[in-house]
């Protein structure tokens, strides 16, 4: 799909939105061209209210199935690492930069993730700005570069900032500034790695920092 053929998510993000209207609206979204082989759009859930949005890339193969972020494994990861950091859930809402399934060819059942370009983060960062703008969360929690390069810019490295709090970026404005940001690693890097105690251990004290901060 040519870079004209991606006009980007702001023509379909209602204006005055409530979560309802976005969650219903972004299975309209053409900003690019990843709707043509995702099920469904994906937008956050949690409270409206939550002091902590947590950021990851988009949807995988069982959130794209059940219309829900973070339920498949590395959700379910994360789920363990929340509670081992002493954050409540409902504390929480879930979120992805992209909102559609990226994906290229299957193993077994499952369809084989494929990183988001660059371009799919810009299409479909209007969706994420509707949402940052009515959650107004006190705390953002990055997991993996994805995230941090989509509020940050592509200069952005997870090992540089990783667990300790920065400011939300200038570049990015919103009425109601997040007073922090933390950056951590995505939960599917953990699932991944070979030492997974070790990165999952990291994982978690990297949360306690944000919890230290609700």
């Amino acid at each position: 799909m040519a870079g004209e053929e991606r006009p980007g998510a702001q023509q379909w993000v209602p204006s005055d939105p409530t979560l309802a209207d976005l969650r219903s609206a972004v299975q309209e979204c053409r900003g690019c061209e990843l709707y043509r082989d995702a099920t469904q759009g994906v937008m956050g859930e949690g409270r409206p209210d939550a002091p902590l949005v947590l950021l990851g890339e988009q949807p995988g193969d069982r959130e794209d199935v059940e219309g829900e972020p973070f339920v498949g494994p590395a959700g379910k990861l994360l789920d363990r690492a929340l509670g081992d950091a002493d954050i409540d859930p409902d504390d929480v809402f879930r979120t992805n930069v992209v909102k559609h399934f990226r994906w290229k060819g299957v193993r077994g059942k499952r369809r084989i993730h494929q990183s988001p370009h660059k371009a799919h983060v810009e299409a479909c960062s209007p969706w994420l700005d509707a949402e940052l703008r009515l959650v107004r969360p006190t705390g953002v929690v990055l997991l993996g570069g994805t995230a941090g390069k989509a509020v940050y810019g592509s200069s952005f490295k997870v090992g540089e900032t990783r667990g300790r709090l920065i400011e939300w970026p200038e570049s990015r404005p919103l009425d109601h500034r997040p007073a922090w940001v933390l950056t951590t690693t995505h939960p599917s890097a953990v699932l991944r790695t070979d030492d997974r105690e070790a990165a999952y251990a990291a994982l978690v004290d990297d949360l306690r920092v944000a919890a230290a901060e609700l």
